[in-house]
């Protein structure tokens, strides 16, 4: 077996663990100490990555209708919402934001923090906002909790060098990691509805309750509309993604429990994945 196999197969013990899978599904009855090698073990790794019928991944998607967003109308003036409706690439959305001035974080922040990983990757990733380290190397998730997302995302796959876009609602890092205020995200808003665009992935993956009510302009609860496939269509080009709320990294190291739900999330990330063969 390959080194990086080998690797990926650890990384998604590792996260399986962490998550408090304890038992491995076997069609038939096994003794535990035949397990004398590690390749004994990839038959069962693989019965254990496959969705069992507790964690069915449903191909249904929802369609959630807003309530009455708590995100301001007042926003970024009308002749930068042009300009950033009309940029035909990341490169020029980039610029845009770097010449933003309007937004008060920036002037805090030592970066702007744009994004990482593949521009033509099939899953896209928006988080909150950049924390301490991110502002510090000016990429989005580059602390612990980005650590933990790698890890996430590598149990099914998923990496920042082959097939993962990451980027944030707020692109400078709020004084003391607090959270974006209304007003800020509302300023923020079109670039990445327009980020979204430009990439257009296959899957988007909505990262905690900020994200999630920024995008998708709801009042609805994380821990209600996680898990749930949701038609999203962006507001210039109408461009429809099906997109996922699940639990932000940086909420799950300090509630380990609700790995387990994200878990489930990702399983059925990878079964909408396997739609588009890949």
């Amino acid at each position: 077996m390959k080194k990086d196999a080998i690797i990926a197969l650890l990384e998604t013990l590792q996260f399986q663990e962490e998550i408090g899978v304890s038992d491995i599904a076997h069609q038939e009855p096994t003794d535990k100490s035949s397990f004398k090698t590690f390749e004994t073990l990839k038959p069962l790794i693989a019965s254990a990555l496959r969705p069992s019928n507790a964690f069915s991944p449903s191909t249904h998607k929802t369609t959630i209708t807003p309530k009455t967003p708590k995100i301001p109308a007042v926003d970024m003036d009308i002749t930068t919402q042009q300009k950033v409706k009309n940029a035909t690439s990341l490169v020029e959305l980039r610029q845009l934001i770097e010449n933003f001035d309007a937004c008060p974080l920036k002037l805090t922040a030592t970066h702007t923090v744009f994004s990482d990983g593949q521009s033509d990757a099939p899953v896209m990733l928006i988080g909150e906002a950049p924390g301490a380290e991110e502002d510090k190397q000016g990429k989005p998730f580059v602390g612990l909790s980005g650590q933990l997302l790698d890890r996430i995302l590598a149990s099914i796959g998923l990496t920042r060098e082959k097939n993962v876009y990451i980027s944030n609602i707020v692109s400078w890092r709020p004084p003391g990691n607090r959270a974006p205020t209304t007003q800020e995200i509302a300023l923020c808003l079109p670039f990445i509805q327009r980020h979204i665009e430009l990439i257009q992935p296959k899957v988007l993956i909505l990262l905690g309750a900020t994200a999630t009510k920024s995008i998708l302009q709801t009042n609805e609860g994380i821990m209600k509309i996680r898990g749930q496939w949701i038609d999203f269509e962006t507001p210039f080009t109408q461009f429809k993604v099906p997109t996922m709320a699940t639990f932000h990294p940086a909420f799950l190291l300090r509630s380990p429990g609700q790995k387990r739900f994200v878990w489930q999330d990702l399983l059925k990330v990878k079964a909408e994945l396997r739609k588009h063969l890949i």
